[in-house]
Protein backbone atom coordinates (compact mmCIF):
# COMPACT_ATOMS: atom_id res chain seq x y z
CA UNK A 1 0.00 0.00 0.00
CA UNK A 2 1.46 3.62 -0.67
CA UNK A 3 0.75 6.38 1.93
CA UNK A 4 0.55 10.09 1.65
CA UNK A 5 3.41 10.64 3.59
CA UNK A 6 5.98 8.41 5.48
CA UNK A 7 8.51 9.68 8.08
CA UNK A 8 11.66 7.45 7.62
CA UNK A 9 14.51 6.43 9.75
CA UNK A 10 13.83 8.01 12.80
CA UNK A 11 14.04 7.44 16.59
CA UNK A 12 10.01 7.39 16.94
CA UNK A 13 8.54 8.01 20.70
CA UNK A 14 5.85 5.17 21.01
CA UNK A 15 3.85 4.41 24.04
CA UNK A 16 6.18 1.89 24.89
CA UNK A 17 9.71 3.38 24.11
CA UNK A 18 11.69 5.02 21.24
CA UNK A 19 12.04 2.48 17.91
CA UNK A 20 14.14 2.90 14.85
CA UNK A 21 11.26 3.02 12.50
CA UNK A 22 8.76 4.39 9.57
CA UNK A 23 5.31 5.94 9.88
CA UNK A 24 3.07 6.63 7.73
CA UNK A 25 0.34 8.85 7.18
CA UNK A 26 -3.00 8.27 4.93
CA UNK A 27 -5.71 11.33 5.08
CA UNK A 28 -4.28 13.07 7.54
CA UNK A 29 -3.97 9.89 10.06
CA UNK A 30 -1.38 7.65 11.17
CA UNK A 31 -1.73 4.60 9.36
CA UNK A 32 0.93 2.45 9.81
CA UNK A 33 4.06 1.59 11.55
CA UNK A 34 7.07 -0.20 10.43
CA UNK A 35 10.09 -0.46 8.29
CA UNK A 36 10.30 -0.21 4.85
CA UNK A 37 6.94 1.92 4.11
CA UNK A 38 6.49 3.85 0.91
CA UNK A 39 4.72 7.12 0.42
CA UNK A 40 4.30 9.31 -2.01
CA UNK A 41 6.17 11.68 -0.02
CA UNK A 42 8.92 11.02 1.86
CA UNK A 43 10.97 12.72 4.81
CA UNK A 44 14.31 11.04 6.19
CA UNK A 45 14.06 11.72 9.49
CA UNK A 46 17.46 10.00 10.02
CA UNK A 47 19.45 11.57 13.00
CA UNK A 48 16.43 13.16 14.47
CA UNK A 49 13.66 12.35 16.98
CA UNK A 50 10.39 12.11 16.30
CA UNK A 51 8.16 12.82 18.55
CA UNK A 52 4.27 12.97 18.85
CA UNK A 53 3.37 17.17 18.06
CA UNK A 54 2.99 19.24 21.39
CA UNK A 55 -0.34 20.02 22.76
CA UNK A 56 0.22 23.31 24.75
CA UNK A 57 -2.46 23.22 27.19
CA UNK A 58 -2.31 26.87 28.05
CA UNK A 59 -1.95 29.68 25.52
CA UNK A 60 -3.58 32.86 25.50
CA UNK A 61 -4.45 34.48 22.21
CA UNK A 62 -6.21 38.20 22.24
CA UNK A 63 -8.05 37.85 18.66
CA UNK A 64 -10.12 39.99 18.55
CA UNK A 65 -8.90 42.85 20.69
CA UNK A 66 -12.18 44.30 20.61
CA UNK A 67 -10.22 47.94 19.92
CA UNK A 68 -8.18 47.98 23.24
CA UNK A 69 -5.41 44.99 22.52
CA UNK A 70 -5.81 45.09 18.81
CA UNK A 71 -1.61 44.49 19.04
CA UNK A 72 -1.29 41.91 21.14
CA UNK A 73 -0.92 38.30 19.71
CA UNK A 74 -3.61 37.19 16.47
CA UNK A 75 -4.37 33.65 15.71
CA UNK A 76 -2.10 34.31 12.51
CA UNK A 77 1.35 34.71 13.92
CA UNK A 78 0.71 32.93 17.56
CA UNK A 79 -0.35 29.70 15.64
CA UNK A 80 2.82 30.64 13.01
CA UNK A 81 5.18 30.32 16.02
CA UNK A 82 3.15 27.29 17.77
CA UNK A 83 4.67 25.81 13.42
CA UNK A 84 8.09 26.89 14.32
CA UNK A 85 8.06 25.56 17.71
CA UNK A 86 6.77 22.35 16.94
CA UNK A 87 3.24 23.09 18.70
CA UNK A 88 0.94 21.38 16.68
CA UNK A 89 -2.31 22.16 19.09
CA UNK A 90 -3.23 24.34 21.92
CA UNK A 91 -5.78 24.78 23.96
CA UNK A 92 -6.64 28.37 24.16
CA UNK A 93 -7.64 30.65 26.93
CA UNK A 94 -10.52 32.49 27.40
CA UNK A 95 -8.93 35.93 28.27
CA UNK A 96 -7.15 38.14 27.30
CA UNK A 97 -9.18 38.94 23.94
CA UNK A 98 -12.31 40.79 23.77
CA UNK A 99 -14.71 39.85 24.33
CA UNK A 100 -13.70 37.29 27.27
CA UNK A 101 -15.04 33.55 26.61
CA UNK A 102 -18.20 33.33 28.71
CA UNK A 103 -21.12 32.51 26.82
CA UNK A 104 -22.26 30.61 23.57
CA UNK A 105 -21.83 34.47 21.69
CA UNK A 106 -18.76 35.30 23.01
CA UNK A 107 -17.15 31.89 22.05
CA UNK A 108 -18.60 32.16 17.95
CA UNK A 109 -16.60 35.68 18.29
CA UNK A 110 -13.74 33.65 18.62
CA UNK A 111 -14.49 31.07 16.25
CA UNK A 112 -15.18 33.78 13.73
CA UNK A 113 -12.01 35.70 14.59
CA UNK A 114 -9.57 32.44 13.99
CA UNK A 115 -11.72 31.41 10.90
CA UNK A 116 -9.17 30.38 7.42
CA UNK A 117 -5.91 32.00 10.03
CA UNK A 118 -4.88 28.77 11.48
CA UNK A 119 -1.53 27.03 11.43
CA UNK A 120 -2.13 24.78 14.57
CA UNK A 121 -5.20 23.08 16.05
CA UNK A 122 -7.16 24.92 18.52
CA UNK A 123 -9.22 23.45 21.34
CA UNK A 124 -11.15 26.10 23.50
CA UNK A 125 -11.58 26.51 27.35
CA UNK A 126 -14.70 28.51 28.45
CA UNK A 127 -14.34 30.87 31.24
CA UNK A 128 -16.17 30.89 34.52
CA UNK A 129 -16.65 33.97 35.85
CA UNK A 130 -19.40 35.29 38.27
CA UNK A 131 -21.67 36.73 35.40
CA UNK A 132 -21.86 33.50 33.74
CA UNK A 133 -23.59 31.46 36.34
CA UNK A 134 -27.22 31.63 34.94
CA UNK A 135 -27.07 29.13 31.51
CA UNK A 136 -23.51 30.84 30.36
CA UNK A 137 -21.59 27.94 31.52
CA UNK A 138 -24.37 25.52 29.34
CA UNK A 139 -24.24 27.78 26.63
CA UNK A 140 -20.12 26.97 26.56
CA UNK A 141 -20.21 23.64 26.70
CA UNK A 142 -23.19 23.23 23.74
CA UNK A 143 -20.62 25.39 22.24
CA UNK A 144 -17.68 22.60 21.80
CA UNK A 145 -15.47 24.14 24.54
CA UNK A 146 -13.06 21.10 25.46
CA UNK A 147 -12.98 22.59 29.60
CA UNK A 148 -13.29 25.52 31.47
CA UNK A 149 -10.84 28.36 33.08
CA UNK A 150 -11.26 30.57 36.20
CA UNK A 151 -9.13 32.74 38.05
CA UNK A 152 -8.64 32.79 42.20
CA UNK A 153 -6.35 35.77 41.56
CA UNK A 154 -7.59 39.58 40.61
CA UNK A 155 -7.56 39.98 36.68
CA UNK A 156 -9.45 41.70 33.82
CA UNK A 157 -9.77 45.07 33.75
CA UNK A 158 -13.26 46.40 35.07
CA UNK A 159 -13.42 49.28 32.75
CA UNK A 160 -13.95 46.88 30.01
CA UNK A 161 -17.23 45.51 30.08
CA UNK A 162 -16.63 42.55 28.39
CA UNK A 163 -13.25 41.76 30.08
CA UNK A 164 -12.70 38.58 31.97
CA UNK A 165 -13.25 38.59 36.35
CA UNK A 166 -11.60 36.49 39.01
CA UNK A 167 -14.00 34.40 41.00
CA UNK A 168 -15.47 35.03 44.59
CA UNK A 169 -15.88 31.70 46.81
CA UNK A 170 -19.68 31.51 45.91
CA UNK A 171 -19.09 31.94 42.20
CA UNK A 172 -16.24 29.21 41.97
CA UNK A 173 -18.56 26.65 44.50
CA UNK A 174 -21.93 27.01 42.25
CA UNK A 175 -19.45 27.14 39.03
CA UNK A 176 -17.79 23.89 39.98
CA UNK A 177 -21.35 22.62 40.61
CA UNK A 178 -22.46 23.40 37.13
CA UNK A 179 -19.34 21.87 35.42
CA UNK A 180 -19.57 19.10 37.03
CA UNK A 181 -22.57 18.07 35.58
CA UNK A 182 -21.04 18.49 31.94
CA UNK A 183 -18.03 16.29 32.97
CA UNK A 184 -15.33 18.39 31.72
CA UNK A 185 -12.02 19.97 33.58
CA UNK A 186 -11.76 23.16 35.47
CA UNK A 187 -8.84 24.56 35.26
CA UNK A 188 -8.13 26.98 37.80
CA UNK A 189 -5.76 30.12 38.51
CA UNK A 190 -5.03 29.71 41.94
CA UNK A 191 -3.32 32.44 43.91
CA UNK A 192 -5.16 34.81 47.01
CA UNK A 193 -6.36 38.04 45.41
CA UNK A 194 -6.90 39.59 48.61
CA UNK A 195 -3.72 38.49 49.94
CA UNK A 196 -1.27 39.24 46.54
CA UNK A 197 -3.14 42.33 45.81
CA UNK A 198 -2.68 44.22 49.79
CA UNK A 199 1.23 43.19 49.76
CA UNK A 200 1.42 44.50 46.39
CA UNK A 201 0.01 47.59 47.08
CA UNK A 202 2.38 48.00 49.95
CA UNK A 203 5.32 47.45 48.54
CA UNK A 204 4.30 49.66 45.81
CA UNK A 205 3.68 52.05 47.88
CA UNK A 206 6.92 51.65 50.13
CA UNK A 207 8.68 52.84 46.87
CA UNK A 208 9.87 48.89 45.48
CA UNK A 209 10.36 48.37 41.63
CA UNK A 210 12.23 45.36 41.52
CA UNK A 211 11.20 42.22 39.82
CA UNK A 212 12.52 40.30 43.37
CA UNK A 213 10.21 42.71 45.00
CA UNK A 214 7.37 41.80 43.16
CA UNK A 215 8.17 37.78 43.98
CA UNK A 216 8.15 38.49 47.24
CA UNK A 217 4.63 40.24 47.21
CA UNK A 218 2.95 36.85 46.10
CA UNK A 219 4.98 34.17 48.54
CA UNK A 220 4.51 30.21 48.16
CA UNK A 221 1.62 30.33 50.62
CA UNK A 222 -0.55 32.61 48.33
CA UNK A 223 -0.40 29.74 46.04
CA UNK A 224 -0.60 26.89 48.49
CA UNK A 225 -4.04 28.37 50.38
CA UNK A 226 -6.18 28.52 47.15
CA UNK A 227 -4.94 24.66 45.92
CA UNK A 228 -6.19 23.46 49.32
CA UNK A 229 -9.51 25.64 48.88
CA UNK A 230 -10.22 24.70 45.26
CA UNK A 231 -9.77 20.92 45.81
CA UNK A 232 -11.49 21.23 48.86
CA UNK A 233 -14.41 22.52 46.88
CA UNK A 234 -13.96 20.05 44.15
CA UNK A 235 -14.20 16.98 46.86
CA UNK A 236 -17.62 19.16 47.99
CA UNK A 237 -19.23 19.23 44.09
CA UNK A 238 -17.75 16.31 42.22
CA UNK A 239 -15.65 18.73 39.56
CA UNK A 240 -12.88 17.66 37.96
CA UNK A 241 -10.27 20.21 38.42
CA UNK A 242 -6.67 21.12 37.20
CA UNK A 243 -4.10 23.31 38.88
CA UNK A 244 -2.55 25.83 36.56
CA UNK A 245 1.03 26.64 35.95
CA UNK A 246 2.03 26.09 39.86
CA UNK A 247 5.35 27.64 40.72
CA UNK A 248 6.16 25.73 43.92
CA UNK A 249 6.74 22.07 45.09
CA UNK A 250 4.65 22.95 47.73
CA UNK A 251 1.79 23.38 45.40
CA UNK A 252 2.30 20.43 43.75
CA UNK A 253 2.58 18.79 47.10
CA UNK A 254 -1.08 19.60 47.91
CA UNK A 255 -2.21 17.82 44.86
CA UNK A 256 -0.58 14.92 44.60
CA UNK A 257 -2.22 14.10 48.19
CA UNK A 258 -5.65 14.99 47.15
CA UNK A 259 -5.21 12.59 43.93
CA UNK A 260 -4.15 9.75 46.32
CA UNK A 261 -7.19 10.84 48.37
CA UNK A 262 -9.35 9.94 45.43
CA UNK A 263 -9.92 13.56 43.91
CA UNK A 264 -9.78 13.98 40.32
CA UNK A 265 -7.08 16.92 40.38
CA UNK A 266 -3.93 17.37 38.04
CA UNK A 267 -1.85 20.09 37.63
CA UNK A 268 0.91 21.92 35.18
CA UNK A 269 3.89 23.48 35.59
CA UNK A 270 5.37 25.84 32.89
CA UNK A 271 8.90 26.08 31.18
CA UNK A 272 9.84 29.32 32.29
CA UNK A 273 9.92 28.08 36.15
CA UNK A 274 11.85 24.82 34.93
CA UNK A 275 14.15 27.50 33.25
CA UNK A 276 14.23 30.95 34.94
CA UNK A 277 15.44 31.83 38.51
CA UNK A 278 14.74 34.54 40.62
CA UNK A 279 17.94 35.87 41.44
CA UNK A 280 18.18 36.23 37.66
CA UNK A 281 15.00 38.25 37.27
CA UNK A 282 16.21 41.74 37.26
CA UNK A 283 19.24 41.50 34.40
CA UNK A 284 16.18 40.01 32.38
CA UNK A 285 13.98 42.76 32.78
CA UNK A 286 10.14 43.18 33.06
CA UNK A 287 9.80 40.95 29.92
CA UNK A 288 10.49 37.72 32.58
CA UNK A 289 7.42 39.16 34.98
CA UNK A 290 4.58 36.70 34.93
CA UNK A 291 1.78 35.34 38.03
CA UNK A 292 2.64 33.39 40.17
CA UNK A 293 6.43 34.64 39.62
CA UNK A 294 9.10 32.36 39.21
CA UNK A 295 10.55 31.55 42.45
CA UNK A 296 14.35 30.60 43.90
CA UNK A 297 16.53 27.51 42.39
CA UNK A 298 15.26 25.37 45.65
CA UNK A 299 11.67 26.19 43.82
CA UNK A 300 13.13 25.08 40.64
CA UNK A 301 15.19 22.25 41.67
CA UNK A 302 11.87 20.83 43.71
CA UNK A 303 9.49 21.43 40.54
CA UNK A 304 11.98 19.41 38.30
CA UNK A 305 11.86 16.53 40.98
CA UNK A 306 7.93 16.52 41.10
CA UNK A 307 7.70 16.39 37.41
CA UNK A 308 10.74 13.64 36.98
CA UNK A 309 8.59 12.04 39.93
CA UNK A 310 5.54 12.09 37.11
CA UNK A 311 3.56 14.53 39.90
CA UNK A 312 3.27 16.97 37.29
CA UNK A 313 1.03 15.77 34.72
CA UNK A 314 2.19 18.06 31.58
CA UNK A 315 4.19 21.40 30.96
CA UNK A 316 2.61 24.65 28.97
CA UNK A 317 4.21 27.56 28.25
CA UNK A 318 1.10 29.92 29.22
CA UNK A 319 2.22 32.25 26.22
CA UNK A 320 0.65 35.42 27.66
CA UNK A 321 2.52 38.42 25.32
CA UNK A 322 1.33 41.74 25.44
CA UNK A 323 2.78 44.95 23.41
CA UNK A 324 6.50 46.30 24.14
CA UNK A 325 5.34 49.28 25.69
CA UNK A 326 3.64 47.02 28.71
CA UNK A 327 7.08 45.36 29.43
CA UNK A 328 8.96 48.86 28.52
CA UNK A 329 9.04 49.92 32.31
CA UNK A 330 11.58 50.48 35.34
CA UNK A 331 9.23 49.89 37.90
CA UNK A 332 8.48 45.50 37.98
CA UNK A 333 5.15 46.18 39.45
CA UNK A 334 3.51 48.38 36.60
CA UNK A 335 4.67 45.50 33.75
CA UNK A 336 2.07 43.08 32.34
CA UNK A 337 2.20 39.98 33.83
CA UNK A 338 2.98 37.37 30.93
CA UNK A 339 5.85 35.95 28.74
CA UNK A 340 6.03 35.10 25.48
CA UNK A 341 7.00 31.45 25.43
CA UNK A 342 5.14 29.30 22.92
CA UNK A 343 7.99 29.13 20.36
CA UNK A 344 10.17 27.86 22.62
CA UNK A 345 8.81 24.97 24.78
CA UNK A 346 9.62 21.72 22.64
CA UNK A 347 13.01 23.35 22.20
CA UNK A 348 13.63 24.34 25.57
CA UNK A 349 12.19 21.17 27.43
CA UNK A 350 13.86 18.38 25.22
CA UNK A 351 17.44 20.46 26.29
CA UNK A 352 16.70 20.79 29.71
CA UNK A 353 14.40 17.95 30.37
CA UNK A 354 15.91 14.73 28.18
CA UNK A 355 19.62 16.09 27.52
CA UNK A 356 20.35 17.87 30.84
CA UNK A 357 18.86 15.63 33.28
CA UNK A 358 17.87 12.42 31.66
CA UNK A 359 14.31 11.99 31.15
CA UNK A 360 13.45 9.54 29.08
CA UNK A 361 11.84 10.01 26.22
CA UNK A 362 8.75 8.57 26.87
CA UNK A 363 8.01 11.24 29.58
CA UNK A 364 9.49 13.87 27.00
CA UNK A 365 6.14 13.00 25.10
CA UNK A 366 4.20 12.06 28.09
CA UNK A 367 4.21 15.30 29.09
CA UNK A 368 4.03 17.63 26.19
CA UNK A 369 1.48 15.70 24.25
CA UNK A 370 -0.30 12.36 25.55
CA UNK A 371 -1.00 13.77 29.50
CA UNK A 372 -2.75 16.99 28.04
CA UNK A 373 -4.72 15.18 25.77
CA UNK A 374 -5.89 12.97 27.83
CA UNK A 375 -6.21 14.86 30.69
CA UNK A 376 -8.94 17.54 28.10
CA UNK A 377 -10.37 14.33 26.20
CA UNK A 378 -8.85 15.38 23.07
CA UNK A 379 -8.87 11.63 21.49
CA UNK A 380 -7.28 12.04 18.38
CA UNK A 381 -4.42 13.93 20.13
CA UNK A 382 -1.37 13.25 22.17
CA UNK A 383 0.38 9.72 20.72
CA UNK A 384 2.20 8.23 17.78
CA UNK A 385 -0.33 5.47 17.15
CA UNK A 386 -2.96 4.07 14.47
CA UNK A 387 -5.50 6.07 14.01
CA UNK A 388 -4.88 9.25 15.65
CA UNK A 389 -3.80 12.36 14.25
CA UNK A 390 -0.38 12.63 11.96
CA UNK A 391 0.71 15.35 14.50
CA UNK A 392 4.88 15.31 14.55
CA UNK A 393 7.71 17.50 15.73
CA UNK A 394 11.04 16.22 14.31
CA UNK A 395 14.35 17.39 16.70
CA UNK A 396 17.44 17.55 16.42
CA UNK A 397 19.05 17.02 19.63
CA UNK A 398 22.36 18.26 20.86
CA UNK A 399 22.28 20.97 18.08
CA UNK A 400 22.51 23.96 19.95
CA UNK A 401 21.83 27.61 19.16
CA UNK A 402 21.34 31.39 20.62
CA UNK A 403 17.40 32.37 20.01
CA UNK A 404 17.33 36.42 18.28
CA UNK A 405 14.50 37.90 18.33
CA UNK A 406 14.22 37.57 14.39
CA UNK A 407 13.43 34.19 14.89
CA UNK A 408 10.31 34.47 16.62
CA UNK A 409 7.10 34.09 14.81
CA UNK A 410 4.90 36.52 17.03
CA UNK A 411 3.46 39.81 16.51
CA UNK A 412 5.92 41.25 19.50
CA UNK A 413 9.20 39.96 19.33
CA UNK A 414 9.42 39.93 22.58
CA UNK A 415 11.00 36.97 24.58
CA UNK A 416 13.21 35.90 27.77
CA UNK A 417 14.56 33.28 25.88
CA UNK A 418 16.59 35.55 23.39
CA UNK A 419 20.30 35.63 23.96
CA UNK A 420 19.55 32.03 25.07
CA UNK A 421 21.56 29.07 24.05
CA UNK A 422 19.12 26.09 23.42
CA UNK A 423 20.93 22.53 22.78
CA UNK A 424 18.09 21.44 20.47
CA UNK A 425 16.80 22.40 17.39
CA UNK A 426 12.87 21.86 15.89
CA UNK A 427 13.23 20.85 12.37
CA UNK A 428 9.98 20.26 11.10
CA UNK A 429 6.73 20.24 12.28
CA UNK A 430 3.33 17.89 10.73
CA UNK A 431 0.11 18.93 11.49
CA UNK A 432 -2.29 16.40 10.14
CA UNK A 433 0.11 15.03 7.49
CA UNK A 434 1.06 18.62 6.72
CA UNK A 435 4.30 20.17 6.64
CA UNK A 436 3.83 23.69 8.42
CA UNK A 437 7.25 24.27 9.29
CA UNK A 438 10.63 23.13 7.91
CA UNK A 439 14.50 24.66 8.57
CA UNK A 440 14.33 24.82 5.14
CA UNK A 441 11.48 26.23 3.79
CA UNK A 442 9.73 28.08 7.25
CA UNK A 443 6.45 28.56 8.13
CA UNK A 444 3.99 27.00 5.51
CA UNK A 445 1.45 29.55 3.96
CA UNK A 446 -1.40 27.39 4.56
CA UNK A 447 -3.76 27.91 7.12
CA UNK A 448 -4.75 24.25 7.84
CA UNK A 449 -5.93 24.31 11.45
CA UNK A 450 -9.01 24.07 12.58
CA UNK A 451 -11.03 24.52 16.06
CA UNK A 452 -11.64 21.80 18.24
CA UNK A 453 -14.56 21.08 19.02
CA UNK A 454 -16.19 18.69 22.21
Amino acid sequence: MSYDLVIKNGLVILEGGEVQTDVAVKDGLIAAIGDGLVGDKEIDAKGLIVSPGMLDAHVHITDPGGGYRDEWEGYITGTAACAKGGVTSFMEMPLNQIPATFDGDSLQVKYNAGKNKLKADVASFGGLVPFNLDGGIQELNDGGVAAYKCFMATCGDRAISEDFMNVDDYSLYEGMKQIAKTGKVLAIHAENAAITDRLGEIAYKNGETSLKAYVATRPVFTEVEPIRRAILLAKETGCRIHICHVACPEGVEEVTKAREEGVDVTCETCTHYLYFETDELDAIGPVVKCSPPIRDKKAQDGLWEKLLNDEIAFVTSDHSPCTPDLKDTDNAFDAWGGISGVQNNVDVLFDEGVQKRGMSLTQFADIIAKNPADRYDLTQKGRISIGKDADFVLIKPNAPYTLKAEDLEYRNQISPYIGREIGAQVVQTILRGEVVYSQETGVTSEFSGVFIKK
